[in-house]
């Protein structure tokens, strides 16, 4: 049980530190690799476009706590 919590916790620090390191270069890139200068407007695309592409490990995140759950309380 606590070795599923540790990689659970691990899994989701490496997914946040994906997702700030993704918001980080696009918030601060002046040129995308097409070479279009990057607008507001464009940047929070970009944005929204990471935000969907990051909903799906978030889904299966939430599934894996939900069965951590269930397996640490039939452990008990």
């Amino acid at each position: 049980m606590k070795r599923r919590r540790i990689s659970w916790c691990i899994a989701n620090i490496i997914w946040i530190i994906l997702f700030a390191v993704g918001t980080a270069v696009i918030w601060t890139r002046e040129v995308d690799g097409a070479g279009v200068t990057q607008t507001p407007e464009l940047k929070l695309f970009a944005f929204i476009a990471l935000l969907i592409a990051f909903i799906f490990p978030l889904i299966i995140q939430v599934i894996w706590l939900i069965i951590n759950f269930k397996v640490s309380k039939h452990v008990l």
